[in-house]
Parts: C-alpha cells; sequence; structure tokens
C-alpha cells in the first residue's frame, strides 16, 4: 500500500497589505521532502498520521516535496497566484513520477487564500485526484478556523478537523486520517458524508472552546461520535480575516456508508449551532485598550497577578496601539511580548551591540493605519535569542529583550508571534517574578499556557477604538468577496433551514 503524503498550508490574513511570496515559503528546512516532510510536526497532524500509518504492515509513505509554513507565520496576506502554481505544480508532478498510489494524505489548513484561486484546498485535491486517479483514497486534515464547503469532498474521501481551541488535538486527528485512509483503501470504511454550511460570521477570540457556548458545541459532536460507530464530525468554526466565498461556519459528518445518518447528524449540529448562535457570538467580553490597561493597572495594585494583556485584534504583529497605551498610563513591571520589528533588530545587531549597551530603537507601526504609529524605546539591551535554540519559535531569526522605564521589558520579533506557553519567555532568559503584567499578542492560543495552567490571576483580552484589522466588529472591515449582511449577526436569513 503506496501513500503520498504532502503538505500546503496558511493562514492567509486576506486584509493585510502584503502578499505572501514563493520566497516566503523558501528558508531552510522548507521546502521538504521524504522523511524530512515525514518528521515535521511530530506532535501535531502529520505526528498522528505517521505515526498511525506506519503501524500497518505493508504500508509505505511517500514524502512529495511541500513548502513548510512561510517563515511570516500568520502575519501574511494573499498567496500569489505564483507561489500556489509553483509548489502545487511541482507536487503533481512528483505524484504522476513517482506513482501508482494507493492513496494520499494532505496536510492542509482550511484558511488559504490564493490570488485568482476562490477555493484553494479544493484546487489541491481536485488536482491530486487527476494525478492519482478515481479509485485512489485522499485525506485531509484542517484547522477549525478553515473556510470550506462542500467543493474539497467532491474531490477527495474525506477530511479531519480539530475540535479544540485552543488546538490540542492535532495530533489525534492526524491518527484519524491514516486509520481511515488505511481502512478505506482496504475497501473495510466507505465514506459516505454530508457538509452543510450555516451563514454565521465570528471573530476568532470568541471561540475559546474552554467555556460554554463553545464547549458545549464541541462536546455535541463529541457526544455524537461517541454514540454511532464510525461517524466523525467536523466543526469549520471559520476565519472572517480571509476574504473568500466559502467563508462561515460549517459541519462535515462522516460515516461507514451510512448517509442518512450523516444527514441527520449534520442538521442536529446545525440546528443546535442556530439556536445558540446568540451565545456564541456574544459571550466573549473585550475592552478598549485604554480600559484594560487601566484595569491592568488596578488589578497588579490589589494583588491579582499576574495579569495577561490579550490584544486579540493584531493581525501583522506591528501594532504598537498597546505598548503605546503601556507607556501613557505608567505600568511598571510590564512585558510587551512581542512587537514585529526586523527593521530594529537588523539595526542593533549591525551596530554590534551587546547586553547590557544602551539602546534606542523605533519600533511597530508602518505596514498599514492597524499598526499604528512607531513607538521610539529608549533603554538597555537585555539579551540577544535565536529563536530556534530555546523554546520561543522564530523560524531562526533573532529576537531581542529591551528593558525601559520601571521596570519594563519590550521583545522584538521579526515576525507576528503569538506567545503560547509562559516558558517560551522565560526561555529568552527573563524571569516571571520580575513581572506584573504581560502583554500578548494572542486572541486564545495563549490560554493553553496563561489560563488552563492557572498560571494568570486576571485576564484581560482588548482592541484598539477603531475597528482595524482583526476587529471583533467584523462589519468594518473591507469585504470583496463576501458580503457580512449574508451572515448572522449583521443579517442573514431569519431561518437558514427553509
Amino acid at each position: 500500500m503506496r501513500i503520498a503524503v504532502l503538505q500546503f498550508a496558511h493562514e492567509t490574513v486576506t486584509f493585510l497589505p502584503f502578499d505572501t511570496t514563493e520566497e516566503d515559503f523558501r528558508y531552510p528546512g522548507s521546502p521538504a521532502s521524504g522523511e524530512a516532510l515525514l518528521a515535521t510536526d511530530p506532535k501535531g497532524y502529520m505526528g498522528g498520521f505517521v505515526q498511525v500509518a506506519r503501524e500497518y504492515d505493508g504500508v509505505e509513505l511517500v514524502g512529495i516535496e511541500s513548502p513548510l509554513w512561510p517563515k511570516t507565520g500568520t502575519g501574511s496576506g494573499w498567496i500569489t497566484n505564483d507561489a500556489f502554481e509553483t509548489f502545487l505544480g511541482r507536487q503533481i508532478e512528483e505524484l504522476k513520477a513517482q506513482g501508482p498510489f494507493d492513496g494520499a494524505y494532505l496536510a492542509l489548513h482550511g484558511a488559504m487564500g490564493v490570488r485568482g484561486v476562490p477555493r484553494p484546498e479544493a484546487e489541491i485535491a481536485r488536482r491530486v485526484r487527476e494525478a492519482l486517479g478515481p479509485k485512489a483514497r485522499i485525506v485531509g486534515t484542517f484547522d477549525p478556523h478553515g473556510n470550506e464547503d462542500a467543493e474539497f469532498l467532491r474531490h477527495a474521501d474525506m477530511a479531519f478537523c480539530v475540535k479544540y481551541f485552543p488546538h490540542y488535538d492535532m495530533h489525534l486527528q492526524g491518527e484519524r486520517a491514516a486509520r481511515k485512509l488505511v481502512r478505506s483503501i482496504r475497501g473495510d470504511f466507505v465514506p459516505a458524508r454530508v457538509t452543510l454550511k450555516l451563514p454565521i460570521l465570528a471573530p476568532t477570540v470568541v471561540m475559546w472552546t474552554g467555556a460554554s457556548p463553545w464547549s458545549d458545541l464541541v462536546q455535541r459532536a463529541l457526544v455524537w461520535e461517541a454514540r454511532e460507530p464510525d461517524v466523525f464530525i467536523n466543526v469549520f468554526f471559520g476565519f472572517p480575516w480571509s476574504d473568500v466565498p466559502d467563508a462561515g461556519m460549517t459541519f462535515q459528518v462522516l460515516t461507514n456508508g451510512k448517509p442518512d445518518l450523516a444527514q441527520r447528524i449534520a442538521r442536529d449540529m446545525a440546528e443546535w449551532t442556530w439556536r445558540r448562535r446568540a451565545e456564541l457570538v456574544g459571550t466573549t467580553k473585550v475592552l478598549r485598550i485604554a480600559d484594560g490597561v487601566a484595569q491592568a493597572k488596578q488589578a497588579a495594585a490589589e494583588g491579582r497577578a499576574p495579569v495577561v494583556l490579550a490584544d486579540h485584534s493584531d493581525r501583522s504583529g506591528y501594532a504598537t496601539w498597546l505598548l503605546q497605551e503601556i507607556i501613557a498610563q505608567g505600568l511598571k513591571r510590564t512585558l510587551v511580548a512581542t512587537i514585529a520589528a526586523p527593521e530594529a533588530i537588523r539595526a542593533v545587531l549591525a551596530a554590534g551591540a551587546k547586553p547590557g549597551d544602551a539602546v534606542e530603537v523605533e519600533i511597530g507601526g508602518r505596514v498599514d493605519v492597524s499598526a499604528g504609529d512607531p513607538v521610539r524605546v529608549t533603554g538597555r539591551l537585555l539579551g540577544i535569542a535565536d529563536a530556534t535554540s530555546m523554546r520561543a519559535r522564530g523560524r531562526g531569526q533573532e529576537w531581542l529583550c529591551i528593558g525601559f522605564g520601571d521596570g519594563n521589558v519590550v521583545v522584538l520579533s521579526p515576525f507576528l508571534v503569538q506567545i503560547m506557553e509562559p516558558d517560551e519567555l522565560w526561555g529568552l532568559g527573563l524571569r516571571a517574578e520580575d513581572f506584573d503584567v504581560i502583554a500578548i499578542k494572542s486572541r486564545v492560543h495563549f490560554r493553553r499556557g496563561f489560563d488552563d495552567s492557572g498560571f494568570a490571576k486576571t485576564i484581560l483580552l482588548v482592541e484598539p477604538d477603531e475597528p482595524f484589522l482583526g476587529t471583533v466588529r467584523l462589519e468594518a472591515l473591507p469585504y470583496e468577496h463576501l458580503n457580512p449582511r449574508d451572515f448572522y449577526p449583521y443579517g442573514g436569513p431569519a431561518n437558514p433551514f427553509t
């Protein structure tokens, strides 16, 4: 049994003013092929798929040359058509040259945005199907922030989507994909699936599955999977920062040869969600930045520290609104992590600065109006770190830690970084006991290390006054390929089931 393994994933923020190019996908280790590709992301989708697939005798995995996540992470805009065609074209050539294959595994995301390609993941599946032929089985794995409709499963046989946000179950979904692909190739699992779209458009910050009502939605899917053998439910929460025609919530149900059961479960999940739509969209409290900083200052004074200030809205990494307000209100013992500032990093390194030296840098801003104005920081260089050598993430680029004000530190990174675990910060040489407030750029992922662990006593979600990119006020964004008025809570049908 020969199975081709491919990856092409990106969470595209189409409103950002700079495209994601071919060069953004090229760096040491990317593209990857063969065993190097199969060894990527051992705790994620790829790791789960490879582990389980290799538990079966007679299964050969062939790693097709694939781009890994771009070095810009999630802080970049439309993927250029040239980049998409270059990498996908190469993958299809390899599939044809190295075939035949009994099946293929596609490690995807679901929120990829490509100029001129309305549904990139479906297009990937279509071309893989053409290369492999009608008898091969194709499975994909997805992030819940995918914008998917029925098109992907017109060409692929199965899809498995993460249920939790933060994404705790990526490895599990990779395992499921491998198990069902092998069973399907052997003929003992006959995929019958149903896709149902629901016109709900929600910002990602509200989608934390650690609390009701999103935890209730996940639990309902888990109960169905527990009640019925060989039933698998995907809930795509949607990704409103990709201006694409298949945005919004999607339910997919996969069964073993039982299309009527798949239809019944999909309808039940969608109707339950529609009844709870107001809670799903409106439960999370988001403060304006000035109010959040004031509350953080009060919480620290009252002993309710550590305080996490999470600017959920910054999609470029360059935004300085929170840093400006921290300085304006005179917060002390505050760690700001991180500000994307590649120019400042290069300037400091080019000047030969060493830890302990006085530095003056202008950071942030520049990329567009949502990033705010650059902020000039005068302080002392505390440390230079290569992020590949520690737990902090950064694709081999240096991070700088600069101390300023009364016990404050700002961390500069080359790109947007969502700090997920406190240890990522302490790996930079910083100490938890030195800070009362930690200001980060994250929507929900930070909760795995700062909330679920009990680390933070106070958590405050903030965004700027203006409805900039990343805002919870989605109706203010300049959509071109979808109309918010077609979706709840901005409009949409009174009853989507009629």
